[in-house]
C-alpha cells in the first residue's frame, strides 16, 4: 500500500515514472489531486513523480499535534528517504511552498531545486490578525471556505474550481485547518510571517522557479539573490490556483525550467560518479 508511517502519521503518496524525481507538495486544506494537471506532463517528459497528501489532508491520517511546515517537511524528507531518493526537485503550492522551502533548509541534500506556485511566505502580522482569530474560533473549516472565496480566484477562474475547493475544505478536520494556519503564521516558528521568512529563506541555496499570481507579492521573492537558474515570474490574469486554472502555461514554464537545470548527479555503487 502506498503509505508511509512516520512518527504518528500515515502519509498517503503515489510514485510513478523512472526518471529524475520530482516531489509535489500541495497547499492548505487541499490534497495531492491538485497536481493532476501537472503529473501527466511530467511523466510524459520522462520524470519520476512523487505526490503526497500532507498529514491531516486527503487520504493521510490526521493525528493531534503540530502541523507546522517544519513537521510537514520532515514527513516529506522521510518519504524521500524511504523511497531511496537522494535528491529531488520539490514543487509546492501555497502552504506547500513554505513546506518545500523548509525541506530545502532542513534537508538541503534532498532538494535539487524548488518549483513554487504562488508562495505565501510574505504575510505581515497586521494582515494576519483576523485570519488567526478565525482559526482560533469555533468553526475553522467554515472560516477557511470563506477565505478561499474572498481571496483565491479571478474573473477567468473556471466555475468548477471554487466548488471543488469549497466542498473539500468543508470536509477537513477543524484541528488540521487551524493547525496548519497557526503553524504557518503564529509565533517565532511561523515561517510564513515576513519577519521570520526574511531571514529563514536566505538559507535556501537551490535553484528555484517561482510563479506568482500577484506581481506585488513577487517583489519579496526578488529581494533574495537570483541566480543563473532562478526564474521568478508573474503571469497575467491568474489566481492563486494558477496551476489548475492555466495548466498548459504552468507546465510550459515548469518543463522549460527543469530542462535547463544542471544535470542531476549520477550515482554508482561507490558513490557519486
Amino acid at each position: 500500500m502506498p503509505y508511509l508511517h512516520h512518527d504518528d502519521a500515515e502519509i498517503f503518496y503515489t510514485d510513478e515514472g523512472t526518471g529524475d524525481p520530482v516531489l509535489l507538495l500541495h497547499g492548505w486544506s487541499c490534497d495531492s489531486h491538485d497536481w493532476s494537471f501537472q503529473i501527466p506532463a511530467l511523466l510524459e517528459a520522462g520524470y519520476r513523480v512523487i505526490a503526497l497528501d500532507h498529514r491531516g489532508h486527503g487520504r493521510s491520517s490526521a493525528p493531534d499535534g503540530s502541523y507546522r511546515p517544519q513537521v510537514l517537511a520532515d514527513d516529506a524528507a522521510a518519504l524521500l528517504t524511504e523511497l531511496g531518493v537522494e535528491s529531488a526537485v520539490v514543487g509546492g503550492h501555497s502552504m506547500g511552498t513554505v513546506v518545500a522551502s523548509a525541506l530545502a533548509v532542513r534537508h538541503p541534500d534532498l532538494v535539487r531545486g524548488l518549483f513554487l506556485v504562488d508562495p505565501v511566505y510574505a504575510a505581515t502580522d497586521e494582515s494576519l490578525a483576523p485570519i488567526l482569530d478565525a482559526m482560533r474560533g469555533p468553526a475553522p473549516a467554515e472560516a477557511a471556505a470563506a477565505m478561499f472565496g474572498m481571496a483565491f480566484y479571478v474573473e477567468s477562474t473556471p466555475a468548477f474550481l471554487p466548488v471543488w475547493h469549497r466542498r473539500r475544505v468543508l470536509g477537513m478536520p477543524d484541528h488540521v485547518v487551524s493547525g496548519c494556519i497557526l503553524g504557518l503564521y503564529d509565533g517565532d516558528e511561523g515561517l510564513a510571517r515576513v519577519v521570520v521568512a526574511t531571514d529563514y529563506l536566505k538559507a535556501r541555496t537551490q535553484p528555484r522557479l517561482a510563479l506568482y499570481a500577484n506581481p506585488a507579492a513577487m517583489e519579496f521573492e526578488l529581494a533574495f539573490p537570483v541566480g543563473e537558474h532562478d526564474r521568478v515570474l508573474a503571469p497575467e490574469g491568474v489566481g492563486h490556483f494558477l496551476h489548475q486554472e492555466q495548466p498548459e502555461l504552468t507546465n510550459g514554464h515548469l518543463l522549460e525550467w527543469l530542462a535547463a537545470l544542471p544535470a542531476a548527479p549520477q550515482t554508482t555503487a561507490s558513490g557519486v560518479a
